[in-house]
Order: C-alpha cells, then structure tokens, then sequence
C-alpha cells in the first residue's frame, strides 16, 4: 500500500488507492489527500478500508489495548484511570468501523475489561452527561476515557486518578498536545502523587515508515520556536515546520522520502534541533557581548569623568590646604567676606546669610555673595510649585578653581547666626573626603574591566561546529529533494 500510496504522489492516479479519478478541485489537493491517506494508514488500514483489511496484532489498536490492560491491572488496587487521544477514527454512532470501539472491544474481548469501565466523550451528548462521565473518571467507575483533543482536550478535570495517557495520533500544534497532557499532568492527581512518584506515563504511539516520527519531530520543532518565542531567547527569527500541515498536506519529496523509510527526514528534524539550540546559545553569547561592551563603554567614561573631578577637586583641596588658618584649638578659622558687609562678627555674618535666605531671587541662577579662602559664595534660588503657588527655596554653595561646588547641610542655612556663620568653612571642609569618594568609586569600577574586557574581546567557541552543522542540513536538503 505505501508503494501505491507513493505512485498516486507522483501521478495522481487514484485508482491505486481504490478511488474514482480525482476531479479538478481534488487534484490540486492532490498531496492533502496522499497526506490523509498516509495519517489513516498508520493508526490502522481498516481507517482507509474496513472491509479489505482485516485486524493485525502489530497494529495500533493491538498495541494500545495491550499496553491499556498492562496499566489497569497495574493500578487496579487504586482504580488508576488513562486518556487515550486520537483526532482520528473518533467514536460517531452508528458510522461503521471506528478504533475507539476497536481497542474496546479487544479489552473486553482479549483482556477481561468490562466495556461499562471504556468509555468514549463523544457518547456525552449532553453537559449532563459530560459532568456524570467526569464524576466517573475520578471516583474511578470509568477506567478508560477516549476523545479527541478539541473534546477531551480542554475543560476536563478528570485527573484525580490518572496514570497514563495514550497518543495514538500527533495533533498539529504543541498546545494541543500540552493540552492532552494536561488533562493528567496536573494539580489534583491524587493517585499519582502517592503511588506513581507523582508522574503520569505518557506513551505515543508511532509506525516505522509513516508520518507519525516526522509529526512528533515537527511538533518538538515547532515547540521549541514557541518556547524561544516567548522566553525572548531566538537564535533564528523562522522556522522550518517542513512542508506538511493540516490545510495543505506533505510535500512530494518529504513525503517519498518518509514513506520509503528514508531517515533523512529524521536525521533533519535532529539536526535543525541542535542548530536551532547552537544559534540560541551564540545570540546569547552576542547578547552577553554586546551588553559587555555598552557597560565596559560606560565604565570608562564614568572613569574619565571622575578622573575630571578628582583633577579639579585635588587643586582646590591643594589651595584650601595652602591659605587655611587654625585657631588654637586646632579647628579651621572662618575669615567670612560677604558683599556688602564690612565685618567679621560672626553672628552679623550669619544675620546677614539668614536675610539672603529668606529674599534673595536669583531665579535658578547662581549668584556670588562673598569669599572664604579665595573660594567664591554662592546663593541659588530653586523654585518649585505647590498647590499653585510658587514656593522658593535657596541654597548656598562655595565653588572651586574647577567649578566643582560644595556645600553642607544640602545647601540650607542654619537659623541660628553663629551656626549659619559657619556653612561655608564646613562645605569646604567637605573636600578631602570627596576627594576620597571619587577615587574609591573609580577603584570599584575600574574592578570590572578585565572581567568585561575580556568578554568582549572573546570569541564563540561553537562557531565552528554550528557552521559544520548546517552543512550537513545542506547536503541532506539537497538529498531530500533530488
């Protein structure tokens, strides 16, 4: 059947296959067909002819059945439950020959399994019904659950006993096969958890030379993109699904290819999967060096700039240290000169400052006052609103030969004379340890530099193997299509 199945691929006769000539609209879906034909043969050729073929005991149904029997004995103490999934040969009354009823009968007839224990979803005609047959699964009267993943796949919560699910076909898209395992993988599996090391077996069932190993392939396939997708962790913004989906079918070539049992295709799904996992691993490592390099940037010109600073900040701490006078306590004298004031009274010097704090208007600029050391006194007026009004808040600051301003207590003036006096011999008094804080900054960052250096001066160890890789892919293309 696979030889006539391949020369109706090639000329489209369907009298291989048992049909009519194919009419114009059927022989542009030509390959849809051959592709169907394909899915129905390896669940069971009774799908394609119930009556020309006969039952096989390597077939699907057999195998299934008896794997079915080897669980339900295996957990009966438990009255442990499986799903079995299947888009194909689903249940319809009074339609004929169908594989839910198949695998039914061969646990009745070759197991002992009492049919009222095997049921089907599609027999739920109801919501009534749908709820009864859930209520069974896990109080555990119903044993064995058949369905479909649009029916069985969603909105059933019948895991309380699960312990294995059967897939006799693949379902085109990863969720749905998330989804078919989800009806046992789940919270609320109570048999699993305390007598299956809280796992669910999971079995898929596949034919040699047929499309069952290039769907399961495609499907890990397509789950992969999916998970890099969503994780922003591509290495490769496509991916190749092969030339096979629901709408279109397979194909010509791939088709040949998997149905002459040319591995091939196998050996390509294996061998995208490891591309795809290098070229994720190189766009991180391109990510991780890109990323190195903007902070390594960074770095350096933080450095540069507090190498800036500390050039102008050691000067003023050089003249601070060059004109400062001591009192005989040892604490720095406070020579205040402010514009206008020809006094050094400190409390008349620090009325004077309280003044200025409360009228001065400098209108965010900065306004020189007076000197201390050769260090010119600054007010700057910072004006915010609130509530409408305009509220003005200034602060007093000393600048250096370098532009670098000081100040203590944020700027703000003591309200007692003496204390607001002395403002400005403590902002200078704030230059050495800024100095110091500088200097430890840039001995922190420059603690990273070889790390990152080193990163970005690096090279992707795999590129190589990655490059070898998909010559291969190339050449096993290159077989696929000849």
């Amino acid at each position: 059947f696979i030889e006539r199945l391949v020369q109706f691929a090639k000329s489209g006769d369907a009298t291989l296959l048992g049909r009519l000539p194919l009419s114009e609209r059927e022989e542009k879906a030509k390959m849809l067909i051959a592709t169907d034909y394909a899915r129905k043969m390896s669940l069971d050729m009774r799908m394609i002819d119930p009556e020309l073929y006969s039952d096989h005991v390597d077939n699907k149904a057999s195998h299934c059945a008896r794997m079915i029997a080897g669980y339900y004995r295996r957990f009966e103490a438990y009255k442990g439950t499986q799903f079995v999934f299947s888009d194909l040969g689903t249940y319809k009354p009074g339609a004929g020959w169908n594989v839910y009823s198949e695998i039914r009968r061969k646990l009745a007839e070759d197991y002992g399994i009492p049919q009222s224990e095997v049921r089907f979803i599609q027999e739920a005609t109801s919501e009534k019904a749908r709820k009864e047959m859930i209520a069974g699964m896990n109080a555990g009267k119903i044993r064995v659950l058949f369905g479909s993943t649009e029916m069985l796949g969603t909105g059933v919560n019948a895991q309380k006993r699960c312990v294995a699910i059967h897939h006799l076909d693949c379902p085109w898209r990863p969720s749905d096969l998330e989804q078919r395992d989800g009806r046992g993988i789940r919270t609320g599996n109570e048999i699993a958890k305390l007598h299956a090391d809280n796992k669910v077996d999971v079995i898929l069932y596949a034919v040699e030379k047929s499309l069952d190993a290039y769907k399961f392939g495609l499907l890990h396939n397509k789950q992969l993109f999916i998970r890099q997708l969503k994780t922003n962790n591509m290495g490769s913004r496509t991916i190749d699904e092969g030339a096979i989906d629901e709408k279109s079918g397979m194909n010509f070539s791939e088709y040949v290819a998997v149905l002459s049992g040319n591995t091939d295709l196998l050996d390509k799904a294996r061998l995208e999967k490891k591309i795809a996992t290098l070229e994720s691993e190189r766009q991180a490592f391109v990510r991780g060096k890109s990323s190195s390099r903007y902070k390594l940037e960074q770095i350096t010109e933080k450095i540069e700039k507090n190498n800036d600073l500390i050039r102008r900040i050691g000067k003023d701490l050089e003249h601070f240290k060059a004109r400062v006078e001591f009192n005989e306590d040892g604490s720095y004298r406070n020579p205040v000169k402010l514009n206008g004031l020809e006094t050094s009274d400190p409390k008349l010097i620090g009325k004077q400052l309280n003044r200025i704090a409360e009228t001065a208007r400098t209108l965010d600029r900065l306004e020189p006052i007076g000197s201390l050391y050769g260090f010119e006194l600054l007010v700057q007026s910072e004006t915010t609103g609130k509530d409408g009004l305009d509220l003005v808040q200034n602060r007093f600051y000393v600048r250096g030969e370098g532009d670098y301003l000081y100040q203590y207590n944020y700027g703000n003036i003591a309200s007692d004379p003496r204390l607001a006096a002395m403002n400005f011999i403590h902002a200078l008094a704030t230059i050495e340890p800024t100095l110091e804080k500088f200097r430890k900054k840039n001995e922190e960052l420059e603690k990273d530099i070889p790390v990152l250096r080193e990163v970005v001066e690096s090279s992707w160890r795999k590129e190589p193997e990655l490059t070898a890789l998909k010559a291969d892919l190339t050449e096993i293309d290159r077989r696929i299509q000849q």
